[in-house]
């Protein structure tokens, strides 16, 4: 029995563009990494970037793998191939599920690290600049208590009363606490998404490349007997 040349070649050009948004995630990962600029309250309060460039790279090793082992005709490789996407879909689907269930504790780490950095005027000179930075940034004051967090509020922390996001006192009363938690929550569905998508391609990906085994198997089995 021949190998469904269709399946093979379909399962090629997956694995092509599975390689491809690796190559994406790890690239946009990095320069956010860069970007930073070693900003102490970003990495303090999202992580999440280191986590972003481990699953870039492995997405592109999967890739990798998958187009070989299609190619190639490689059951080893689809086998390997299949295990590894199988076991990405389950923590994927965990880590989905968590994520939705425990969306208010995340919100409540990313506040209590927060809360380790105030008050801010006993903070280390690096710190204080670059909340300085993200105040002007943000258009927002202080960390968890709004101008409070402050012995002496910085110019940063003050306002042009024809902005919008300036209410009162030519101050900004909104803390960046709650501008970081605002931003994550703008995120969080978009990132779903994308879980989701990948998700979706994992399946598709799983049933070519196990189609894509039993063929080559049977095509195995077919010549050995053909020999014998």
């Amino acid at each position: 029995m021949a190998v469904n040349k269709c399946i093979k070649y379909l399962l090629f050009f997956f694995n092509l563009l599975f390689w491809l948004s690796g190559c994406i995630i790890l690239g946009v990962s990095i320069y956010l990494k860069v970007s930073k600029d070693g900003n102490t309250i970003t990495n303090t309060a999202i992580p999440g970037i280191d986590l972003m460039i481990a699953i870039g790279v492995i997405i592109m090793l999967l890739g990798f793998l998958g187009c070989c082992g299609a190619i190639k005709e490689n059951r080893c490789m689809l086998l390997l191939f299949f295990i590894s996407l199988l076991l990405i879909f389950i923590l994927l689907l965990a880590a989905g599920i968590l994520g939705a269930v425990g969306e208010s504790k995340v919100k409540d780490v990313v506040m209590e690290e927060l809360k380790k950095l105030t008050p801010l005027s006993g903070q280390p000179q690096n710190v204080k600049d670059d909340v300085e930075t993200m105040q002007r940034e943000l258009k927002c004051c202080g960390i968890v208590n709004g101008p409070s967090d402050w012995t002496k509020i910085p110019d940063s922390c003050r306002c042009n009363s024809t902005d919008p996001d300036c209410k009162s006192g030519a101050v900004f009363q909104e803390t960046c606490g709650d501008k970081i938690i605002s931003l994550l929550e703008q995120h969080y569905k978009i990132a779903l998404g994308i879980a989701f998508a990948v998700a979706v391609l994992m399946i598709f990906g799983m049933v070519f490349a196990m189609i894509l085994y039993c063929q080559i198997g049977r095509k195995n089995s077919g010549a050995t007997t053909t020999n014998a």
